[in-house]
C-alpha cells in the first residue's frame, strides 16, 4: 500500500513562510505526478499546485501563483510545497496526492492515494 507522510503544517504570522515536505513510500515515486491539495473547514478540497515526474512542469492555483512553489527530489521520494506570503486565506489542512495517471492532474479525482494531511494555520 502506498504511503505519503506530509509534515512542515504549523501556526505562523500573515506574511510568513512554511516548507510543507511529503515523503511517499511503497511506490515508484519518480515515475508520477504529485499534487498538493488543501481543504479548509466547511470546504471541499481544492488544487493548490502540481508537478510532473521530472520535476519540469508545474501547475498552481491562481490564488497561490507567485507565493508557492512545488518542488520534488525523486532520489529522496519526497515532494516540497514552499509557502511564502502567507495569508490567513491559506489556512487549511494540506494534503500530498499521487497520480498515477498519464497527465498531471488538477482535480481531487485525478489522485490515488492521500496522506493524512498536515494543519497550516496564518494569523492575521
Amino acid at each position: 500500500q502506498v504511503q505519503l507522510v506530509e509534515s512542515g503544517g504549523g501556526l505562523v504570522q500573515a506574511g510568513g513562510s512554511l516548507r510543507l515536505s511529503c515523503a511517499a513510500s511503497r511506490l515508484t515515486f519518480s515515475n508520477y505526478a504529485m499534487g498538493w491539495f488543501r481543504q479548509a473547514p466547511g470546504k471541499e478540497r481544492e488544487f493548490v499546485a502540481a508537478i510532473n515526474w521530472s520535476g519540469t512542469i508545474t501547475y498552481y492555483a491562481d490564488s497561490v501563483k507567485g507565493r508557492f512553489t512545488i518542488s520534488r527530489v525523486n532520489g529522496k521520494n519526497t515532494v516540497y510545497l514552499q509557502m511564502n506570503s502567507l495569508k490567513p486565506e491559506d489556512t487549511a489542512v494540506y494534503y500530498c496526492g499521487v497520480d498515477f495517471g498519464t497527465q498531471v492532474g488538477v482535480g481531487a479525482d485525478d489522485y490515488d492515494f492521500w496522506g493524512q494531511g498536515t494543519q497550516v494555520t496564518v494569523s492575521s
